[in-house]
Order: structure tokens, then sequence, then C-alpha cells
């Protein structure tokens, strides 16, 4: 199966590379996804 690449907005992408480089961005994202992870590893216990 072959995938073909959508066209890029340049605004999403100008708006997503300023995220990255946002410290404060990147803390809420990491936190967000260490959160989801810990929640995932509780539930899988528990079952």
């Amino acid at each position: 199966m072959i995938r073909i690449a959508k066209q890029t907005d340049p605004k999403k992408l100008k708006e997503l590379k300023d995220k990255i480089n946002d410290p404060a961005y990147l803390d809420v994202a990491i936190n967000r996804i260490a959160h989801t992870l810990t929640k995932e590893l509780i539930n899988q216990r528990e079952t």
C-alpha cells in the first residue's frame, strides 16, 4: 500500500515550529504524555 502525503499548510507548520521552541508548551506536552502513560500502566496492572 502506497500513501501519498497531503500538502502541508505553511501556517500550521509555522505554528508547530513555534510551539516546539516554546519551553512552556514542551513542559505541558511532556507532562500530558507522562500522565497518559502513567494512567495506562496503572489500568494495565488492574486488569
